[in-house]
């Protein structure tokens, strides 16, 4: 078989290569990919696991968590993110960003996240495109409010995520200076929020993290920077991508749309069952730092080595019946939050939330709602992304 599982154009067209992946998980589950450079392809879910709990032997850091690679100057500067650290680097921020993240933090959004669901829909007309009108806003709302900034600046967020995230798509592609101009206006916006939270504390997520922990521990600016930088993209982007690939998913199988509709509640289950399916991130790179064996490979130091997390959600070892999409499994060990250790997704539990409410009411408002034209992909290898989904609302 021919194997490419980073070819842009077929991402665009058809999502991610879901038979090349499966044959690699029968035949060849940690498979040398040729490339500039090459990498190992780790498609396994026990293996993508491994990986992910074992910062000490694969990093984030020497080359970075994203693929593509990059000069060594932009790497010094991605290292600030969280994204590409290691612990312990990584362990000490994590702990001062997760008291923005508590269950008690996230819970109290869930009326919030309602009115939100129930206002974008008040506000779409009988036909529709549900990326922009609602899968997109959704999550750009609720950083919003996370943050304590207003609305208003919704379009900003969004302007400044596409700049950053859909470089290699034709719709929002743009020059590696617009994208770094991008990043600059989000520096300059986080640092407006917090010199406002300091002059005005509020009951916000900026306040928490700008102030000392119990330690005494503080985020510095470009700390606190980097981190509503991760937050405009991460926090926007895999909800947005889960939630118009999801719809795009019940309507591609009208019967778990019917159950949805008989019992709204499986919105719970639902939204595990949407992430699995989509995995709207679909891989990460991480950089061997030691001579060592995966999946009976000898794999070097240095090496590239890439998880691919849309093939380990469909590893029927792991899933019964794992191309059946069934938004009642449970239990769901998918790892569209990534594989657990470090890097574990910190706003896991705000997606889901996000995902069962907006389902929750779409299959309560709209029983009858129905795909009115094809869905146009994003074209990209790392966000498995839908740029357009047109819908009637009945």
């Amino acid at each position: 078989m021919h194997i490419d599982l980073v070819d842009q154009d077929r991402y665009a067209t058809a999502g991610p290569p879901h038979e090349q992946l499966a044959w690699l998980r029968a035949h060849a589950p940690v498979y040398w990919h040729e490339g500039e450079p090459g990498f190992w392809a780790v498609t396994r879910h026990e293996d993508v696991v491994h990986v992910s709990r074992h910062s000490d032997l694969f990093s984030s850091s020497r080359r970075l968590a994203l693929f593509d690679e990059m000069p060594e100057d932009q790497r010094a500067l991605q290292r600030m993110m969280m994204l590409n650290q290691d612990p312990p680097d990584h362990t000490r921020r994590r702990s001062l960003v997760n008291r923005g993240f508590t269950p008690r933090t996230i819970g109290a959004l869930e009326q919030h996240i309602r009115d939100i669901c129930d206002d974008l829909l008040d506000k779409c007309g009988t036909e529709a495109d549900f990326v922009t009108e609602v899968a997109a806003p959704l999550p750009l709302y609720v950083i919003c409010e996370l943050l304590g900034a207003p609305v208003t600046d919704r379009d900003k967020i969004f302007t400044w995520s596409n700049r950053m995230i859909g470089a290699q798509d034709p719709d929002y592609a743009g020059t590696p200076e617009e994208g770094s101009a991008a990043a600059g206006e989000v520096y300059a916006y986080a640092n407006q929020l917090a010199a406002q939270r300091r002059a005005n504390p509020k009951d916000d997520i900026v306040t928490k993290l700008i102030q000392p922990d119990d330690d005494g521990g503080t985020l510095d600016e470009n700390e606190f920077d980097l981190f509503v930088l991760l937050l405009v993209v991460a926090g926007n982007e895999t909800t947005r991508n889960a939630a118009s690939g999801g719809m795009l998913a019940l309507f591609e199988h009208p019967e778990q749309w019917t159950r949805l509709v008989d019992d709204p509640t499986l919105a719970r289950t639902a939204s595990d069952e949407i992430v699995r399916w989509v995995s709207p991130v679909n891989l990460f790179r991480r950089t061997s730092t030691a001579d060592q064996v995966l999946g009976n490979q000898q794999i070097k130091e240095d090496d590239k080595v890439v998880v691919f997390y849309s093939s380990a959600n469909r590893d029927t070892a792991v899933f019964p019946d794992a191309e059946t999409f069934d938004i009642g499994r449970d239990p769901n060990p998918h790892i569209g939050f990534g594989g657990g250790g470090a890097h574990f997704c910190l706003g896991n539990h705000l997606a889901k939330l996000e995902l069962r409410i907006l389902f929750e009411q779409l299959a309560r408002r709209y029983p009858r709602l129905t795909q009115t034209g094809p869905a146009r992909r994003l074209r990209s290898n790392f966000i498995n992304g839908i740029k357009e989904l047109p819908v009637a609302l009945r």
